[in-house]
């Protein structure tokens, strides 16, 4: 689901070890804002802490940065190197990518704002949204929970920009996509049926 991180200072996991401001490097490693001193700060765009090296597995529950993508940088579908695409279920980045090439032909380009999350990085953003909403049972439109986010799953992606999600409204299915909350018109999940049909949209994150 997409997300939008508040402008300001957001709060880090005692068990990460890094600067939390919004500065960030750019998905493909080129430098992102610094703080005065010229030191950049702030998570790694690509989901991988500062030094460099890959979350492990058991490390999920408490990468409260892994997923992150900064604003306006957005990913290819074949960026598979960018854990936000290769940590996704193979099936559904085989199914984007066949819809990217597709939508590439009517002269659409296909971008990821958001793949695979952490559950630590889904709890920030929960978290997040009590605050910007108010209360838990107004965040659940919007933000789903680590253990209902099938971006937390690996089983979702959120495209852009808004010409590719609106050709996918129209075109996802024939890809077994399908858009899933009636609110969200960039989240899609592999859903379709055998017959290539598309459940119900759900009115939102809370069902």
């Amino acid at each position: 689901m997409r997300w939008q991180l508040r402008r300001g200072a957001l709060l880090c996991a005692a068990t990460v070890a890094v600067v939390c401001t919004l500065g960030t490097a750019t998905a493909h490693g080129e430098p992102g804002p610094s703080d005065q001193d010229g030191t950049l700060v702030g998570p790694s765009a690509s989901g991988f802490p500062p030094s460099g090296q890959p979350f492990a597995v058991g490390d999920a529950a408490i990468d409260s940065f892994g997923g992150y993508l900064p604003d306006g940088l957005p990913l290819s579908p074949f960026d598979v190197t960018n854990p936000v695409i290769g940590r996704l279920d193979p099936a559904l980045v085989s199914a984007v990518q066949e819809a990217t090439r597709a939508a590439a032909a009517d002269g659409i380009e296909m971008r990821i704002n958001s793949g695979w999350r952490s559950r630590g990085f889904q709890q920030r953003l929960f978290e997040d949204g009590v605050v910007t909403y108010g209360s838990v049972q107004a965040a659940q439109e919007f933000v789903a929970s680590p253990e209902a986010s099938m971006h937390v799953a690996g089983k979702a992606v959120d495209v852009g920009p808004p010409e590719a999600a609106a050709w996918m409204s129209h075109n996802g299915v024939r890809f077994g996509l399908c858009q899933v909350f009636a609110n969200e018109l960039w989240h899609y999940e592999l859903t379709a049926d055998d017959q290539g049909r598309c459940p119900p949209m759900k009115p939102n994150a809370a069902g």
